[in-house]
């Protein structure tokens, strides 16, 4: 085994425990809230992930699921069973016990589907809703997917694809070895390997452009429709780069409804109604096509960033119209190579790639670009601002997979790597949407925060857009980082209270609960306190116990039998929350003056 994937993992473990130290079973639940987010930050499931622990039995039958996420449209469903063991070495686990895993929830996912689940569940359980949602979209789902998380390695990511009440089901494990691929390299594109030759037959013909700079070298080729088909069933939203990717409907939509009705009546024409696809890649090998010119042999690390729509249409049509012809189907392609090896160079190239690409569209424009001034100017305080102990710091990862990078340029020494862990641990490691999160939830916005990582992401950037003429506001200052930083600590330190507490939800309890403090008591409250003691006093957190359970009482009786997860996205539901009446806090709270 690898020496850096058991560093990993026991790095892995020691977050899961410092994080929740009551021990099992709720470092289970924080293991599975902690690779679901992951996965959603990388494009392999939606936002927002929820974490749903359920353990049951039906006759003889064992029942399990520990979370889900589905698709804004309902049209995809991804659920989660975790297996976690605790263990400080990479462990290898067998096939079967993936397999039995995976048959509890399928179990789950077949009871739901019949509508036979939820009369066996109590109306007020977390459960009860997932069942009757799972049982009203069932017919509706274009793609259903069951995945078992582990913290040990397994030696098969995926198994057959299974038949449910008329649906595929694919079944997939992401174990620590997987996982360690995409954290240790800050790149979840390395995965996507794809070789044309097998997907086409040949290489496919194009001309290529060697880069004149370090920055990219550039291709013009057309892909097969059937290929692009392929690539979206094998790869889903992973292909599609963070910006753009995802939440792109495939109904409803005047365009998906003309690419269609292309794709049915003329596929011949597709290549010239189509504007195609832009796709970035990391490395680009040239072959020969079948006519003997120059050809793309395969891609590694390809992420499409414009033409996400144009790619997914392809593959619904030919799945709800299995007689369209995709034969005649060429997909008009611009592929960039990417030369960069600084990444927060790398990213905010895509970003700008990403930016002028997609034009056209209103989703994740250059308001989500990494470099930005306003992350340039917090990611170099985190460099500059030491914490109260005058050795440690916050790290702001403003580019995906730098905080692993400055770990592999300054950690030259074991001794060197250990002092670095020491002072700048991940749990002082602060990314983007982490970012966004915790300000929103403080700023009144926990219906913004409900909505996922990314759409949050998106949300908080629009609200620092400053109109043409408009003064921008000042660069945040220290004392402005340090308030940061505090408001994290509080988000942090509530989201660790709340999750023991509630079987299901406890993400939007824990943004709602923020939330509330800070529109009681804001003003008066005293961040400064937070950071100097890089924590929240014992009376305090108490109080944000009393209060987490009011804010789920009120979530609940709200939502009136919808799911929670779906209900607290809704400013109504923002509204009803703060029209609540909360408990007086106790007297003797050092931070509230």
């Amino acid at each position: 085994m690898s020496t850096d994937l058991a560093d990993f993992l026991r790095e892995t473990q020691a977050e899961v425990r410092a994080q929740m130290k009551d021990g099992s079973p709720y470092a289970e639940l924080l293991f599975s809230e902690v690779v679901m987010q992951h996965m959603a930050e990388i494009g392999m499931t939606f936002e927002p992930v929820v974490v749903c622990h359920f353990k049951g039995k039906v006759g003889n039958a064992n029942l399990r699921l520990s979370g889900y996420a589905m698709s804004d449209d309902a049209d995809q469903l991804d659920l989660f069973v975790s297996l976690y063991e605790g263990v400080d070495e990479p462990t290898p686990i067998p096939d079967a016990d993936n397999l039995t895993a995976l048959q509890q929830c399928l179990r789950f996912l077949t009871l739901c589907a019949e509508g036979s689940m939820a009369p066996k569940l109590e109306p007020s359980s977390d459960e009860y809703s997932l069942a009757l949602t799972i049982q009203s979209i069932y017919d509706d789902l274009e793609q259903v997917r069951v995945f078992v998380l582990t913290d040990r390695v397994a030696r098969s990511k995926s198994f057959r694809t299974r038949e449910i009440a008329g649906k595929s089901v694919r079944l997939e494990v992401m174990d620590i070895e997987r996982l360690f691929r995409h954290w240790s390299e800050g790149k979840p594109r390395d995965e996507l390997v794809v070789d044309f030759a097998d997907v086409s037959g040949s290489p496919l013909p194009c001309v290529f452009v060697p880069g004149t700079d370090d920055e990219y070298d550039y291709a013009l080729t057309a892909i097969p429709g059937e290929a692009m088909r392929y690539l979206y069933e094998r790869f889903g939203a992973r292909l599609l780069e963070a910006n753009v990717r995802s939440f792109l409907s495939v109904k409803a939509k005047g365009v998906n409804a003309g690419i269609q009705s292309t794709l049915r009546t003329a596929p011949g024409r597709f290549m010239a109604y189509n504007n195609g696809v832009v796709l970035v890649a990391d490395e680009m090998k040239l072959g020969l096509a079948a006519d003997g010119s120059p050809g793309v042999a395969w891609l590694r690390g390809m992420q499409i960033v414009n033409g996400g729509q144009t790619t997914a249409s392809i593959y619904f049509a030919k799945k709800k119209f299995p007689e369209t012809d995709l034969s005649k189907v060429r997909v008009p392609a611009k592929i960039i190579v990417m030369k960069e090896l600084d990444p927060a160079r790398e990213e905010a190239l895509i970003s700008d790639i990403s930016r002028f690409a997609n034009t056209q569209n209103v989703v994740r424009q250059s308001d989500l670009s990494a470099n930005k001034p306003f992350h340039v100017d917090v990611e170099r305080l985190s460099l500059s601002v030491f914490c109260p102990d005058g050795v440690g710091h916050w790290f702001y990862e403003r580019a995906a997979g730098s905080y692993n990078t400055m770990l592999a340029r300054e950690g030259t020494t074991p001794a060197k790597l250990r002092t670095l862990r020491e002072a700048i641990p991940t749990s002082r490691k602060i990314t983007k949407t982490d970012l966004s999160k915790y300000l929103m939830a403080w700023d009144g916005q926990p219906d913004v925060v409900s909505l996922g990582s990314q759409k949050c992401f998106g949300r908080f950037m629009s609200s620092m857009t400053v109109e043409e003429g408009q003064t921008p506001p000042p660069a945040p200052d220290v004392a402005a980082f340090k308030a940061m930083v505090a408001k994290a600590i509080l988000f942090k330190k509530t989201q660790s209270l709340v999750r023991p507490m509630f079987q299901a939800f406890q993400a939007n309890v824990a943004a709602y609960t923020v939330a509330v403090l800070s529109r009681k008591h804001g003003d008066s409250f005293d961040l400064v306190r937070v950071w100097d003691r890089q924590s929240v006093s014992p009376e305090l957190l108490a109080q944000l116990g009393i209060w987490a359970r009011e804010v789920n009482d009120v979530l609940h009786r709200t939502a009136a039998g919808r799911m929670v997860s779906e209900w607290a996205k809704k400013s109504e539901c923002r509204d009803a929350v703060f029209a609540a009446r909360y408990s007086d806090p106790e007297p003797g709270i050092p931070e509230i003056r």
